[in-house]
């Protein structure tokens, strides 16, 4: 029998193979093209085996090529490792033991190695380094050419009579492209071969002769279509002085209105020359390498001036009516910048992105570009203004009403200055350069950057302005006494301070307020030195002077001038806690990092507070540091005039020696010429509690214990008095109670009587312990006694003057 051929099953049959099958039979008419689609198949396959019997013969072929062509290669690597050997082995050989033709040949070898073959590895280097340079230096020569040929055609096509816009533009663009093109070559040379400076200043040379004509061809055909948009816009509707009402503009921005070719033209005309700008900005950035670039490279946008040059030109027509009226000015360039603001974000940050001009914001630019335009119409004419009319007053000797117009000047700016900051702060923008550089930007206070002399001049008005303000309050009587409820500031303590400190600080904290706006920290900190110094100090003097008169008149023994020492000390510590307060304030640190102050030299040639390790740790170290020394000056002061009136009260006292060789008396804990002393001395110490702020209460009181304990020591204990027992024991009955007169402010009062309390150990020690004293190492007997505080000298006295009584 025949065997049968199954049909495989439908599911081992692949997808591919099932869709050919559905292909090939769609209908039972298909089935009668089997034959010839057998046929076609067996082909196909045939042709399929051909190919790959093919293939594996070629890739036999190359293995067996690359396998000769590795082992060639594997020869010669072994070849020259052999000759490396022999040379080396050679190297190790004496020339005595080479002869003949051999030692010919390994000499030749040698020189081959080491003179002739590093020497023509330079030529071949040399002959490259020409070919590149030759390369280098065409290519150059082939794109400035191209530059050079815009730049003419563009020129030429400004002669004609009627010039094509699209055309220039065209032309502009193709420079722009070569210069970027110029520029990429330059930095790849200047980083590769900073030997060829000729050839860099060469092609910079050429490059700024075409950029000189480019820029002012461009810069002019966009000014033309400025004018031919209808910029500027009539100012006729913000011209009012009620420009500041904050009223609705009824005035179209043509930046929103242009449309169809002109809004082409003008997008791809600020394109152009953002481009332009662009490229000069990254030949600066090369050019500057190793200086500081950051500082150079930010330009204004160029753009963006062409726009606010126009405004401003038509401005300064209306601000020759409000010379002044100041605050129309400054309303009517706040409108402008803010009714066109919101243009440079939509509109043109858009065609800057595209530009790539990196680190330039529209907003910020057109801000920053009216801000100096203001800055600048400033200094031309509103501050020479007023600087004559200050001279002219000063002749006359009647100031105020030129230094009120100043002030007014000044107040105005800074308003304006926060109100264009928050133009920038609202719109979620961040500032694009260095603190300071950015402030001088958008600040009209920048007008005293390079004007010092006018800085020292609103310096010497604010400050003047202040101590008038200031002097009443400092003569007002009523403000000395009046204590201020609580603290002056927020978390400080309550100094008991008068209210005349608060006045103070209230006048200080305002003309602080007045530098802050100032665009840079030296002009900060040379305000500072200018106004706020002076004022410290005139307070100071102002506190001094009181003290000074109120110690002259009673020296200090009325209550009512002890009491005007209080205030005045109160005061100082509330002023004092103030300033150490504004020092950790980041406003007064960045001042520190002013050369003056590290130096700590005043820039008038005084010198301000040095630390001991040779550096000013804070802006008010001098201040901070007078104000000490008047407090500690005068706390010890007020101590010295209670003790001069507990001494006077306690001589009979002291002078009385009949009185320790007597019996206590029964009827009395204390001596009866003790009680007029220990009365005065708790009187002034109760009146130093009412009246001193509790930091000074208690350096006053501690002073007193410890002038209390020299008088009574030496009065007593070492003027030779005989201490009976009953003397010791009123003695210590009069201690006891002058110790408690202290016991209110601490525990054991007797520690601050350190002399008194140990000269009365020894009167009350026995005498075989006394006669140990006396007799033994003396040092020792002190050291086993605790006795701190006495010298040897001082307790022999002592002891010496106790009399014991068997």
């Amino acid at each position: 029998m025949e065997s049968i051929d199954y049909l495989p099953q439908l599911s081992d049959l692949s997808p591919s193979i099932l869709s050919f099958l559905g292909e090939k039979f769609q209908k039972e008419e298909d089935l009668q093209k089997t034959t010839g689609l057998v046929l076609e198949l067996q082909k196909r396959c045939s042709d399929l085996d051909h190919n790959l019997i093919s293939l594996n013969q070629r890739l036999e072929t190359s293995i067996v090529a690359y396998a000769s062509h590795s082992e060639r290669i594997g020869g010669f690597f072994g070849g020259i490792k052999a000759k490396i050997s022999d040379l080396r082995s050679s190297t190790c050989v004496s020339g005595s033991f080479l002869d003949g033709r051999e030692g010919e040949d390994l000499w030749r070898t040698e020189q081959i190695l080491v003179e002739e073959l590093p020497t023509l590895a330079k030529e071949v280097a040399r002959v490259e380094a020409v070919r590149i340079y030759a390369e280098t230096a065409l290519k150059l020569d082939t794109l400035v050419g191209d530059i050079e040929d815009a730049v003419s055609s563009t020129m030429t096509g400004q002669l004609r009579k009627h010039p094509s816009m699209a055309h220039s533009e065209d032309l502009r663009m193709r420079a722009i492209e070569s210069l970027k093109l110029v520029e990429d070559v330059l930095s790849s040379v200047t980083k590769t071969r900073p030997q060829w400076t000729r050839l860099v200043s060469a092609v910079d040379n050429r490059v700024d002769r075409a950029l000189a004509i480019l820029r002012p061809q461009a810069i002019a055909d966009h000014r033309a279509l400025l004018a031919s948009l209808g910029w500027p816009p009539p100012l006729s509707n913000l011209n009012s002085p009620n420009v500041n009402e904050g009223k609705p503009s009824e005035v179209l921005n043509p930046l929103f209105t242009m449309q169809g070719e002109l809004k082409n033209q003008y997008c791809e005309n600020f394109l152009a020359l953002c481009s332009l700008q662009e490229v000069q900005t990254q030949r600066k950035y090369r050019q500057l390498e190793g200086h500081k670039r950051e500082v150079a490279l930010h330009q204004p946008l160029w753009a963006i001036e062409e726009l606010v040059n126009p405004i401003s030109l038509l401005s300064q027509r209306h601000f020759l009516k409000w010379v002044d009226k100041p605050e129309f000015i400054f309303a009517l360039v706040y409108k402008v910048t803010k009714d066109f603001v919101d243009s440079m974000d939509e509109l043109l940050q858009p065609l800057v992105d595209e530009a790539r001009l990196v680190g330039y914001s529209c907003r910020e630019e057109w801000i920053s570009a009216m801000v100096a335009s203001l800055a600048t119409y400033l200094a031309k004419e509103i501050f020479p203004s007023h600087v004559g009319q200050l001279e002219e007053d000063s002749v006359t000797g009647v100031a105020s009403q030129a230094r009120m117009a100043w002030l007014h000047l000044v107040d105005q700016m800074i308003a304006f200055d926060k109100r264009v900051q928050s133009l920038i702060a609202h719109s979620g923008t961040f500032l694009s350069v260095k603190e300071d550089e950015n402030l001088q930007r958008i600040s009209s206070m920048s007008v005293f950057c390079d004007r010092p002399d006018w800085l020292e001049i609103w310096a010497d008005l604010e400050r003047s302005d202040t101590l008038d303000k200031l002097k009443p309050e400092l003569e007002n009587e009523r403000r000395w006494t009046t204590k201020v409820q609580g603290a002056v500031l927020s978390g400080s303590e309550d100094y008991k301070s008068p209210a005349v400190a608060s006045d103070f600080i209230h006048r200080l904290s305002a003309i602080i307020e007045r530098c802050r706006p100032l665009p840079s920290i030296p002009l900060r900190a040379r305000f500072f030195r200018l106004t706020v110094t002076p004022i410290i100090h005139e307070f100071l003097d102002c506190l001094l002077r009181r003290c000074q008169e109120a110690d002259g008149l009673t020296a200090l023994a009325d209550d009512d001038a002890l009491i005007k020492v209080m205030n005045s000390i109160n005061a100082s510590r509330c002023c004092e806690s103030v300033l150490k307060e504004w020092c950790e304030d980041i406003f007064f640190l960045e001042m520190m990092s002013d050369q003056d102050y590290q130096m700590g030299i005043e820039s008038d040639g005084s010198y301000t507070a040095v630390t001991d390790e040779g550096h000013v740790t804070s802006i008010f170290d001098e201040e901070i540091m007078r104000l000490e020394d008047f407090r500690t000056d005068w706390v010890d002061k007020i101590s010295t005039a209670v003790l001069r009136g507990f001494d006077a009260e306690s001589r009979e006292y002291v002078k009385n020696r009949k009185q320790w060789q007597e019996k206590e008396e029964e009827s009395w804990t204390v001596s009866k010429n003790f009680v007029g002393a220990l009365d005065h001395l708790q009187g002034k110490i109760t009146k130093l509690e009412e009246g001193l702020n509790g930091i000074d209460f208690v350096r006053a009181w501690r002073s007193l214990a410890s002038g209390v304990d020299r008088l009574v020591f030496n009065g007593i204990l070492l003027n030779n008095v005989k201490f009976y027992d009953g003397g010791v024991q009123r003695f210590g009955g009069d201690l006891e109670v002058l110790f408690g007169v202290f016991r209110a402010w601490c525990l054991r009062p007797e520690g601050f009587f350190p002399r008194l309390s140990e000269g009365l150990k020894l009167l009350r020690m026995g005498e075989k312990q006394s006669k140990e004293c006396m007799e033994g190492d003396k040092e020792k007997w002190l050291k086993e006694n605790r006795l701190r505080h006495l010298s040897v000298t001082e307790v022999e006295k002592i002891v010496k003057n106790r009399v014991f009584i068997s």
